[in-house]
């Protein structure tokens, strides 16, 4: 049988391909963009027919219905990653979160510690072999659809095509074809704040370094300062739009990269539709495995890695909260000590942890997010041991090789002016020496 007559064979209905979904069976979504809108929804409203389904995802973008009030039941959301869509589901204990590094994630599903019944994912339509891209998310969802034992997949054809790993019809079980707009994010807007913190990010780059940046203003505004920075490659866990205004000057070429030399290496995608029609059919962006992407091991060996990630809190140790406020899990450890640990190996790497230095209550009195000591249940996200610098808008600090003293003396001094009394303070009673400030580190 050709595979034009297997892919006729097993296309269905979403209502027929959720029927195959047992009581206790682990669904995994594929992450962020990819997660398939017909065949979530198809489950959500075929719920009567389960009893304890799992559901298990990193990013999702979805309404999360089955992590909604009433169907405690028949769905327990089990994320990786915490997402709008599942967090008051967690904090209300209708749900669960299972901490684990991205990078581990397939490590995982291979090993079977992370149970993968079925699997859902979104696909191109296949290619004149029979091969389908896995378009925008590649990352764990490739090795969940080679761990499941039944594979369910949504062929869009508005998603787009990627360079990277594919996948052969003969590993889905039941295929879906359903036309469906892609998940876009919003721009995000860059205040006077983003562009201070992103220009003492941009003062720590120099030409030729490889990147990894995330999604958000403070991101944002680092591309948009490196206009004049020369053979900058891209090795992240994700790019999104603001990437490609640097590619068309030239800036991206990724010449000196020391792997996948002249392509932009990613694990997932997330942007607007202009992204996606540029990674369509582009053989300069490679969406690839996340266990090749954010595995240490690989990223130390870029040349001059630098990698940008954000915090909730730090405090005067080094120790950074970056995914839950207090006992709130907010988000997840996502690839953030993935790319410090490869960074901090390489011989010529900076990691960076890039974030304001306050944040502002509803009733606009300001909390400093440098802190003598994380929130109470805080989870520690990056180590002390792991720390590099700690970029606020009003400096650099850098913590490796540093003492707890030389730490907290740097940390202050690029706090918010209006807890500088406080840390200082905390700083003399735990050091017992009067507190000064230093010229800054930068």
């Amino acid at each position: 049988m050709g595979w034009q007559e297997q892919y006729k064979s097993r296309l269905c209905t979403a209502e027929e391909a959720v029927r195959h979904i047992e009581d206790g069976d682990a669904v995994v979504l594929a992450h962020c963009v990819g997660e398939p809108p017909v065949l979530v929804e198809a489950m959500v409203a075929n719920a009567a027919q389960y009893k304890n389904v799992e559901v298990k995802h990193m990013v999702s973008l979805g309404n999360g219905g089955y992590a909604v009030p009433g169907m405690e039941e028949h769905f327990r959301a089990d994320p990786l990653f915490v997402s709008p869509n599942t967090r008051n589901a967690i904090i209300e204990g209708r749900a669960d979160f299972t901490p684990a590094f991205f990078h581990e994630v397939p490590l995982l599903l291979r090993q079977k510690k992370l149970r993968c019944d079925v699997v859902m994912a979104q696909v191109t339509p296949p290619d004149e072999d029979g091969y389908c891209s896995l378009g925008t998310s590649v990352d764990y969802t490739y090795q969940a659809i080679k761990s499941a034992k039944i594979v369910i997949v949504q062929v869009n054809d508005q998603f787009p095509r990627t360079y990277g790993e594919k996948v052969h019809i003969s590993e889905f079980d039941y295929i879906v074809e359903a036309s469906t707009p892609v998940y876009e994010s919003k721009p995000t807007q860059i205040g006077e704040l983003e562009k201070a913190i992103g220009a003492n990010c941009v003062s720590l780059i120099e030409d030729g370094s490889t990147l990894q940046l995330g999604i958000g203003g403070i991101p944002d505004a680092v591309i948009q300062l490196l206009g004049d920075r020369k053979n900058l490659g891209i090795h992240s866990e994700m790019i999104s739009d603001g990437t490609l205004a640097l590619y068309e000057k030239g800036v991206i070429n990724g010449k000196f990269k020391k792997f996948d030399q002249g392509k932009m290496t990613v694990t997932f995608l997330m942007g607007s539709r202009k992204l996606y029609d540029f990674a369509h059919n582009n053989p300069e962006v490679e969406v690839r495995p996340v266990d090749y992407v954010n595995h240490p091991a690989v990223i130390m060996k870029q040349n001059k890695m630098v990698c940008i990630n954000s915090a909730i809190q730090v405090d005067l140790m080094g120790q950074v909260a970056a995914e839950s406020i207090g006992l709130k899990q907010f988000s997840g450890v996502g690839g953030q000590v993935d790319f410090i640990r490869g960074a901090s190996m390489a011989e010529d790497g900076k990691s960076i942890i890039a974030m304001a230095s306050y944040t502002k209550k509803k009733d606009g009195s300001i909390i400093s997010k440098i802190a003598p000591f994380l929130d109470h249940g805080a989870a520690v996200t990056t180590s002390r041991n792991d720390i590099d610098y700690v970029v606020t808008e009003c400096g650099i600090a850098e913590l490796k090789g540093k003492s707890l003293r030389e730490r907290a003396r740097s940390l202050i001094n690029i706090s918010h002016e209006s807890a500088k009394e406080e840390l200082q303070a905390e700083f003399e009673k735990r050091f017992h020496e009067k507190f000064y400030a230093i010229a800054k580190d930068f």
